[in-house]
Parts: C-alpha cells; sequence; structure tokens
C-alpha cells in the first residue's frame, strides 16, 4: 500500500507529492492531462517556437515562497530571470508609474505629493518579507505569528479595501498603480483584504521582484517533478480520476482540485456545497513581429504591465465581471516574457499575455475591446500581431478542470473568502474523511504559483500518518 496518492499535478500537488517523497513516503501523482504543471504550463500555443504560458506567467510569490526557498528546486532546472522593472503601470499621457526594485524608484514615480506617503506605507514591512511570508503564506489561525508586531500593524492595513487605502494618495499614479495590485484578488476593490493583496505584491517587487522562469512557467512544474522523481515518487499523466476505486490503495488521498472536484470523486456528497466561486478571465496570448510599441518608456523595461490606467476605471471593470456584465473597459495585466527570456520566440520575435476580467463562464469574445485597451498605451499594436490564441472561461475551463467557470484562483477570493478557504474550519486541508485531503488553491493561502497549499497540506498529512504508525 502506498502512503499517498495525489490526484492533480499542478504546483500545489507538486509541492505536496515532493515533500511528503523527501520524508520517505512512498508517492504517486495522477494527472488527467498529457502533462503536468496545472496553471505552470508552457506550450506553443500560437505558432511554432513561441512558447506561452496558458495560465500563470510571472512569479512574486513563487520567487518569495517559503515553500519553494526550502526545495533545491535549482538542481532541477529552475532559473528565475528578472526584468529591469517588474511592472510598470502606464497613462495615456505616455507617463508611467512603476513598482521597482527599489522603494524610493517606486515612490518617486508617483510625484512629490505622494512620493512620501508610499514611503511611510511600506516602511515597516520592507525587509521582513521572510517572516511575513511565512505567517501571512498560510492559514491565520494555525499558530502564533513569528513576528507579532510586525503581524498586527500589516494587518490593521491589510484588512482595508484599497478604496480606503488610495485616500492616503493625491494623485492618480500611486491611487491607479495600487488598485491594479490589489485587482489581482479578481475581486471589488472596496472588499476588505484587498490592500493586504496589494501591499504583499509591492513588498514581494521589493523583496526579490517579479521574475519570471527560464523557459516558461513549466519549468517550476519539471522542477518539482524531477525533485519528487529524485526521492522515489512516481507520476503518471493522461489519468483521469473519476472515483477513489480508479486509484491505488493508499493511506492518504490528497487532491490538488477543486472543492467540487473532491466531494463528487470522494464520495462526500454536499462537503462543498457552500463554495462559490468568482469571476473568470478573458485571456489573449500573443505571437509578435516586434516589442509591444509602449508610448511610455518605462513600460519597455517592464517584464508586468498594467493597463487600467485610473482607480476607478479599473474598479469599475472589477465590478462589472463580478456582477455578470460584459466587459466595455477591460483592466488588464499583461506580461511580456521575451524582453528578458530569448528561449520564449524565434530571434526578433516576442511573445505577450494578457487578460481581463469577466463573469463566471461568460461565453463572449472580448478580443476586441482588449486590443483597443492595448492600442490606448501602445499605437501600432495590432500591426505586429503573427498571430493569436484566445481563450474565454469555457476554455479556460476545458483547459483545467480546477479553473471551474473559468475561475482561476479555484474559488471566489472576495473578502473573507480569501483567509477562509474552502469554507470555515480549524484546518482546512482536512475533509470529513480522516484519509482524504484537500491541497489545492481552494485552500489558504489562496491563489498563486508559490506552493503553499500543498506545503500545508503535505504537513498536516505527515502528522495524521505519522501519528496512526505509533
Amino acid at each position: 500500500m502506498l502512503d499517498a496518492v495525489v490526484i492533480g499535478a499542478g504546483p500545489n500537488g507538486l509541492t505536496a507529492a515532493a515533500e511528503l517523497a523527501r520524508r520517505g513516503m512512498s508517492v504517486e501523482v495522477f494527472e488527467a492531462r498529457d502533462t503536468i504543471g496545472g496553471g505552470a504550463r508552457t506550450e506553443e500555443l500560437t505558432l511554432p517556437g513561441f512558447r506561452h504560458d496558458p495560465c500563470s506567467a510571472v512569479h512574486p510569490t513563487g520567487v518569495g515562497s517559503p515553500a519553494f526557498s526550502a526545495m533545491p528546486l535549482d538542481r532541477y532546472g529552475l532559473e528565475w530571470l528578472h526584468p529591469d522593472l517588474p511592472m510598470a503601470h502606464p497613462f495615456p499621457d505616455g507617463t508611467a508609474a512603476v513598482l521597482a526594485h527599489s522603494v524610493g524608484e517606486t515612490a518617486m514615480s508617483f510625484g512629490p505629493r505622494d512620493a512620501g506617503a508610499y514611503r511611510r506605507l511600506v516602511a515597516p514591512f520592507v525587509g521582513k518579507w521572510d517572516t511575513m511570508a511565512h505567517d501571512f503564506l498560510r492559514t491565520q489561525w494555525l499558530g502564533l505569528p513569528q513576528d507579532p508586531v510586525t503581524y498586527a500593524r500589516f494587518g490593521l492595513v491589510g484588512i482595508q479595501p484599497v478604496s480606503l487605502l488610495n485616500r492616503r494618495f493625491h494623485g492618480a499614479k500611486a491611487r491607479g498603480l495600487l488598485a491594479g495590485l490589489g485587482a489581482h484578488a479578481n475581486a471589488p476593490l472596496s472588499g476588505i483584504g484587498t490592500s493586504g493583496m496589494a501591499l504583499m505584491f509591492a513588498l514581494a517587487a521589493h523583496h526579490k521582484g517579479w521574475p519570471v522562469p527560464r523557459g516558461g512557467s513549466q519549468a517550476i512544474s519539471d522542477a518539482l517533478a524531477g525533485l519528487l522523481r529524485a526521492h522515489g515518487g512516481v507520476v503518471h499523466t493522461d489519468f483521469e480520476v473519476k472515483r477513489l476505486d480508479d486509484l491505488p490503495p493508499a493511506r492518504a488521498y490528497v487532491f490538488d482540485t477543486s472543492p467540487t472536484a473532491l466531494a463528487r470523486i470522494a464520495g462526500l456528497g454536499n462537503a462543498y456545497r457552500e463554495v462559490k466561486y468568482g469571476p473568470s478571465v478573458f485571456k489573449i496570448d500573443y505571437a509578435l513581429s516586434a516589442p509591444v510599441p509602449w508610448t511610455a518608456k518605462e513600460a519597455h523595461r517592464a517584464g508586468t504591465v498594467h493597463i487600467g490606467p485610473t482607480s476607478g476605471e479599473i474598479g469599475a471593470s472589477l465590478n462589472a465581471a463580478t456582477h455578470g456584465q460584459d466587459p466595455a473597459v477591460p483592466f488588464l495585466i499583461t506580461a511580456q516574457p521575451s524582453l528578458i527570456d530569448p528561449t520564449r520566440a524565434p530571434e526578433g520575435k516576442h511573445t505577450f499575455w494578457a487578460y481581463g476580467h469577466v463573469p463566471n463562464s461568460w461565453e463572449g469574445d472580448a478580443t476586441e475591446v482588449v486590443e483597443r485597451q492595448i492600442e490606448r498605451f501602445a499605437p501600432g499594436f495590432r500591426d505586429l500581431v503573427l498571430a493569436r490564441a484566445v481563450a474565454g472561461p469555457p476554455q479556460i475551463a476545458a483547459r483545467n478542470a480546477n479553473y471551474v467557470g473559468g475561475d482561476t484562483n479555484t474559488g471566489s477570493a472576495a473578502g473573507l473568502r480569501l483567509l477562509i478557504r474552502p469554507k470555515l474550519a480549524r484546518v482546512p486541508y482536512e475533509t470529513a474523511h480522516p484519509a482524504i485531503y484537500l491541497c489545492s488553491q481552494a485552500t489558504p493561502p489562496g491563489p498563486g504559483v508559490h506552493g503553499m497549499s500543498g506545503h500545508y497540506a503535505a504537513k498536516t498529512v505527515w502528522r495524521h500518518l505519522r501519528a496512526n504508525h505509533r
């Protein structure tokens, strides 16, 4: 009998499997797709030689993840590449706010009226990423924080909506940039906790940056699988699990799936009927003949570019997606990995990654409104497009069964749902069945390619199996 079977070879499933295998346990992973990776994959979606990331592309919480940092993933091919600027936030007049490695450069991009306010906002937390990552990238009631003072100070700011945090600033640049950071929660900016999302992304940039993996996000998954295999683990692909009887006997079954899929496969009935899935995204991957012709010079140096520009426009876009309305002027999160990674495209050519927010299960085509928005800040962009791969919610859900209705967060992150995932429980990785566990990003700390959900699920499994061995 195996010690553990993991269902799903996304970053959290692979992290859980690798951590259990490193503890000497026998582990096998079963993945429905023909490739591993889940939300961290790389494919030639458009033309030969153009390597695209269908889901995640830039990894601020990955490079700063306590779980990944504790693993020798560089031995298995993972190499982080850093752009000159982690992120740029352009405006129609050709200027931009920037999220730089330096707090000072970031602050000065907001203008003299807001530079001091930004420095005061981040000053208590700069240089404390390691303890903050430990304290916040987890279930908040799972033990005492390492740094209680910083934890409390951050909590008082982080619990606020971004719309409230932005009252500290006078100008559109600071407000727009912070609103864009908060928008990564894929939830209304008026929701509690969105300031915490914005501030963590900013601090990640000041700590280790917003890098991309050389070769694409697949490199993260391949490194985790390489580590797993080095410790005797086995990965099976093209193996769809419809019920537990499809799997070999094991002492523990660990699901890197949506909560509803776990309940269906494990026969747990309505155990997760309260889970709510949030808005989806409309994603376009581009093959380009040249770099994006941004009017803001800072955007040419940035790995990620947020296209808003104002906090008002960003908030309206998220509200529309949340309330089931068609996108009109979308807020876009874009990435240009080929600027720093020549393996992504043929020489002289480029890849470009962009998505905007749309309602869950939306079936429309947002290509026109997305490209119209890009053209506002990069006139002539359409002339560079060699090919595009378009994916709305139905295609995103078909690509990854965890993304119910196209929700790439595997469950709404609005309000307290970012902390209470997938439902209120002291140990959210456990289920009603003592041998069945959940390790996907549907559990705390939530969305992102950081492996922390898998890390804490593995610790839970390990404790239980070790106790039962005594």
